[in-house]
């Protein structure tokens, strides 16, 4: 699952079809990959958090980071780049924790709500994204946020390039070595292609948040 983007309503509706389907099928050694952009554009990032902090204490969860996690972290350390943030989705994360910035904040309102925004943040979220991971190997499957940079191998790709990578990857039909499950760049219905698979489809656009699911070399997205 990726690109969730603080639709806390939409996780919960996933997470109760996972747990159906868990509870049917009953198979061994399941493992939950979430692929980042849990923050930003939809209506409640805090609940979020919330709930895949709660969701982790199963045991089974590997949480990787989305671009938008770098930016909150970022802001954190940079006031400045707050009006940046805003204008990719950062408005409604701070309004999920109970801050709303005035339309032109300056720079000393700019440091304030920076301020205020780490103060409102539980611990146990701030600890949460310190946590994430950039990648995931499954056997031929490799999970990443964005993608990957074509011709480099994938113990050699570089941060920048699985958290932001768009055109060069896309457009790319060669094998990377595995097939590289991802999201980042919306698309109207799932994508699954020979060499890659691109699951986000806007949640907060759309309603959508596309969960696929992976046994053995079959795969389905819904």
């Amino acid at each position: 699952m990726t690109d969730i983007h603080g639709c806390a309503h939409l996780l919960k509706q996933m997470l109760r079809v996972i747990d159906a389907d868990l509870a049917r099928s009953r198979p061994g050694g399941a493992i939950e990959v979430y692929m980042g952009d849990y923050v930003d554009r939809g209506p409640d990032s805090r609940a979020t958090l919330d709930i895949l902090i709660n969701r982790s204490r199963r045991g089974n969860t590997v949480f990787l980071k989305g671009n938008h996690e770098v930016f909150l972290g970022n802001v954190l350390r940079d006031p400045s780049l707050l009006t940046k943030w805003l204008h990719v989705g950062g408005l409604y994360t701070l309004m999920s924790y109970g801050l709303t910035p005035s339309p032109t904040p300056g720079d000393e309102e700019r440091r304030a709500l920076v301020r205020e925004l780490a103060r409102a943040m539980p611990r146990r979220h701030l600890e949460f994204l310190s946590q994430l991971r950039l990648t995931f190997t499954c056997g031929d499957f490799f999970f990443v946020h964005a993608g990957v940079r074509p011709g480099v191998p994938l113990a050699e790709q570089q941060e920048d390039d699985l958290l932001w990578i768009r055109e060069e990857f896309l457009q790319s039909q060669q094998n990377f070595g595995k097939f590289v499950v991802h999201g980042h760049t919306p698309v109207r219905h799932p994508e699954l292609l020979k060499n890659r698979a691109n699951i986000d489809t806007g949640a907060y656009a759309t309603g959508n948040l596309t969960l696929m699911t992976i046994q053995g070399t079959s795969m389905l997205a819904v």
